[in-house]
């Protein structure tokens, strides 16, 4: 069970600038917890529900291999260092938040976090290998979400039964 504590208590405190990128190399390839296809699951029900997809992963994760306990021990893990380092940051940005090299310091940092994201999402992809109907509903999501700027909601109420219509349906055919 120790396992699981210091596998996520590694994701929080290598996860500057959201840990989705190290959650993913921590349990696929370091930890081998999860295969690419389990853990792309376990994110993306992670993602339509409440929460943080990457938190919501964790407690999933840690109640597939020791239950409610590993759950716990799994989200202790992963908010551990978050929440001290969390705290010093924000008594700095409290006291210097006016000071023009920590307003440049946070644009960049922003900025590497949107980098982060798109690596992390290209690199599951090419594993992936999904098929031309996984990407058109993947494309579809992200013209709705991050071009259109239509409700993330609204945009999972509607692709998801879709999604899982035309698997069905493409199944049936062959």
């Amino acid at each position: 069970m120790s396992e699981l504590f210091l596998g996520f208590l590694k994701i929080g405190l290598l996860g500057f600038g959201g840990v989705a990128a190290v959650a993913r190399h921590v349990i696929v390839e370091d930890r081998a917890w999860l295969s690419e296809l389990e853990y792309a699951s376990l994110l993306g029900i992670g993602q339509v529900l409440p929460g943080a997809n990457v938190v919501n992963t964790s407690v999933m994760i840690g109640d597939r291999f020791q239950g409610w306990p590993g759950a716990l021990l799994s989200l202790a893990g992963l908010l551990a260092m978050p929440l001290v380092v969390l705290s010093g940051l924000a008594m700095f940005y409290e006291r210097f938040a006016r000071v023009p090299e920590v307003q440049a310091l946070m644009t960049g940092l922003a900025a590497a976090a949107a980098g982060l994201v798109l690596g992390s999402a290209c690199k599951m992809v090419r594993r992936l290998k999904p098929t031309r109907l996984a990407l058109l509903f993947g494309l579809s999501a992200l013209l709705a979400v991050g071009v259109l700027r239509l409700p993330l909601l609204w945009t999972v109420a509607v692709l998801a039964p879709l999604s899982v219509g035309a698997v069905l349906w493409q199944r049936r055919a062959s």
